[in-house]
């Protein structure tokens, strides 16, 4: 499959290229930022601030760049007319069938559900510290 995807026009986005990895840092540092919030505001308030903006300026960077990738997505599918071929039930032509294949490795990346789960891991524990602080300390 990546190999047919060297070829399609969603080979920059498929490939998970050089910027895909920077900005998943950045959206793991954002997240890592926020969630250490509450933590830091007991060390020291200012500790927190700075990582409050630390984590939502990662965030907003993190998120214009989804953004800019899933609207790229949706104009080659628009500009194709993939939804209405496929609920058509109309042939395909073989760049069609690229287009989809490269889609769908961009959407299978294994970057996405390492994210997920990493913001989930943290979530837990910045909850379990936030009632440590709020309730026991």
């Amino acid at each position: 499959m990546r190999q047919r995807c060297s070829e399609c026009v969603e080979y920059r986005r498929c490939r998970e290229s050089f910027t895909s990895w920077i900005f998943f840092i950045i959206g793991l540092l954002a997240t890592i930022a926020i969630r250490v919030v509450i933590v830091l505001t007991h060390v020291n308030p200012l500790y927190g601030k700075a990582a409050w903006y630390i984590g939502i300026t990662g965030f907003f960077a993190f998120f214009v760049y989804k953004f800019r990738v899933n609207k790229a997505r949706a104009k080659i599918i628009e500009t194709r007319g993939l939804i209405k071929k496929i609920d058509g039930k109309n042939k395909l032509s073989d760049e069609d069938y690229n287009v989809l294949g490269a889609i769908l490795c961009g959407l299978s990346s294994r970057k996405e559900a390492l994210n997920y789960l990493f913001i989930f891991g943290l979530s837990a524990v910045a909850l379990l510290a936030a009632l440590y602080f709020d309730f026991i300390k």
